[in-house]
């Protein structure tokens, strides 16, 4: 007569997953998931939008290859007035491997490409834009 097994595997049983963070690597934030400064600076889009500056924007809208298993999708795709696209990346803080993956995206690409950031509350309220 064959033995009794000591321990059966079920679902009632089995270890919980883990669950999966909410953020990925280097504090980046899952797709389609807008941090606050990105939040903010969505206000900012939207009452241009409704003054008539701006047609229309997306989030992560459009996401652009720019080389061979690498890709480039900046925070906003916006539609200005006169119908001219631009891409809005917006940061609290820039590091060297973004800046560099954006001036690679405005060196292909025939958009206007914008670094966006939010100056500390000691240099004034508003927002700095750069061309890339």
């Amino acid at each position: 007569m064959p033995a009794k097994p000591l321990f059966r595997l079920t679902p009632a049983n089995l270890p919980a997953q883990p669950k999966k963070p909410d953020t990925l690597a280097l504090g980046r934030m899952k797709a389609g998931v807008r941090n606050a400064t990105e939040a903010e600076y969505e206000k900012l889009l939207e009452t241009r939008r409704c003054i008539g500056e701006v047609l229309w924007y997306r989030f992560e809208g459009i996401t652009l290859r720019i080389a061979k298993g690498v890709s480039y999708t900046p925070d906003f795709a916006v539609m200005l007035a006169s119908g001219e696209i631009e891409l809005h990346e917006v940061k609290g803080y820039w590091r060297d491997d973004a800046r560099a993956k954006t001036r690679v995206a405005a060196e292909q690409f025939p958009f206007r490409i914008l670094a966006i950031t939010r100056p500390s509350r000691k240099k004034g309220a508003g927002w700095v834009f750069e061309e890339i």
